[in-house]
């Protein structure tokens, strides 16, 4: 099993080393190979996702990937912007289907912005459609640009679209999802929420027509409509009614950062990026946070679980897959926390410390740390 390493910006190198260190103690041949990307490929390359980086990523079985960008990038022309890096990869990996599980752990309950009765128990997944939509529409307005701005420009435009097979793919992977979720808590075939602007939208009214004809091949499955703007305010009003939830690329960006703030914090939030043959990309749902990077405090959880679903989606290697998922619940239990999710009556440790923990509670071995970060 090969798997590419693209740590990148920011904290990505201090997460994915934890990440690395607990894949290390498993019982697995791995074989692994890093590589530069984002605004650091860009620094020693002159562009953010380079020809050897890009060969490595097609090359491995799986891609596990850190985070990009950093605000002193913001000024370069956006094709060469570190956030280009994940886009390329997406698209020519062929990465379409990204999957975002909610999931609010016991241990966070009272982490959560919301009241405890509203998250207790909540298990959401979102699956945002990665390769149209009007991030990759055409033609994109674009004027001469200077320092990455248009100065005196009097408009810019991205156009919005899709394709039935687009949309007919990312719909099929949703009913299975949730069919499949379904059957592992004993129930007959899920629940799918397709959030769209089909009222606004012709894009959108043409998938929400596409998804309700592929919904004929999956009877067992429940599906619902729901415009995105109601999306929003039920994932804060009653997100347990949902299920699991798919939308096209730019409605799913913004939808599934809401969710994971449901949760307690984004830096417990993993997520894969699938292709048809379910070879992935996997990363944290957190981005580079360059206002912590070198600090030795973020919270390393959500690669780590990143982790683990490249071993479940990708590798083929479930039960490691629940031994990290497992492991990481055991830490949490245990009163172990980030500054993202620190409350009174826990105890505060790092990012080095936490993976540590992981992997000692893999290891079988008592779950303690002998250094304490202090609240700032």
């Amino acid at each position: 099993m090969k798997i590419a390493i693209l740590p990148g910006d920011g904290i990505g190198t201090e997460i994915m080393a934890e990440a690395v260190k607990v894949l290390g103690v498993l019982d697995l041949k791995f074989e692994t190979e890093s590589a530069l990307v984002g605004g650091v490929a860009y620094d020693a390359h002159g562009h953010p996702l380079p020809e050897g980086t890009l060969n490595l990523a097609k090359a491995a079985d799986a891609v596990l990937f850190g985070a990009v960008g950093d605000w002193k990038y913001d000024k370069l022309e956006r094709q060469f912007r570190p956030e280009q890096a994940i886009l390329g990869l997406r698209k020519h990996l062929g990465l379409f289907a990204n999957f975002r599980p909610a999931i609010c752990y016991e241990q966070l309950t009272h982490a959560s912005s919301l009241k405890p009765e509203l998250v207790a128990g909540l298990d959401i997944l979102i699956i945002r459609e990665l390769t149209g939509d009007i991030y990759f529409g055409q033609p994109r307005g674009r004027r001469t640009a200077v320092d990455g701005h248009f100065p005196g420009a009097e408009e810019a435009f991205d156009t919005m679209r899709y394709s039935r097979p687009e949309i007919e793919r990312i719909a099929h992977v949703a009913f299975q999802a949730a069919r499949k979720r379904a059957s592992g808590k004993g129930g007959q075939g899920g629940k799918v929420t397709s959030v769209d602007k089909a009222n606004v939208l012709e894009t959108f009214q043409f998938w929400k027509d596409v998804v309700t004809e592929v919904h004929k091949d999956y009877p067992d499955v429940t599906l619902e409509h729901m415009y995105v703007d109601n999306a929003a305010m039920q994932l804060v009003k009653a997100p347990k009614q949902l299920d699991v939830v798919v939308t096209g690329n730019m409605f799913g960006d913004i939808l599934s950062d809401e969710a994971a703030m449901l949760t307690g914090s984004i830096g417990m939030l993993p997520s894969a990026s699938l292709d048809k043959h379910n070879k992935g990309l996997y990363e944290p749902s957190h981005g580079s946070a360059p206002d912590i990077a070198g600090k030795g405090v973020a919270n390393p959880l959500a690669t780590i679980l990143s982790s683990a679903m490249m071993l479940r989606y990708s590798l083929n290697q479930p039960e490691a897959a629940d031994r990290i998922e497992s492991a990481v619940k055991a830490v949490l239990s245990a009163g172990l926390r980030t500054g993202d999710i620190w409350s009174e009556g826990t105890q505060r440790v790092g990012t080095r410390e936490m993976g540590d923990a992981v992997v000692a509670a893999l290891s079988g071995k008592a779950i303690t740390t002998t250094t304490k970060i202090t609240k700032s």
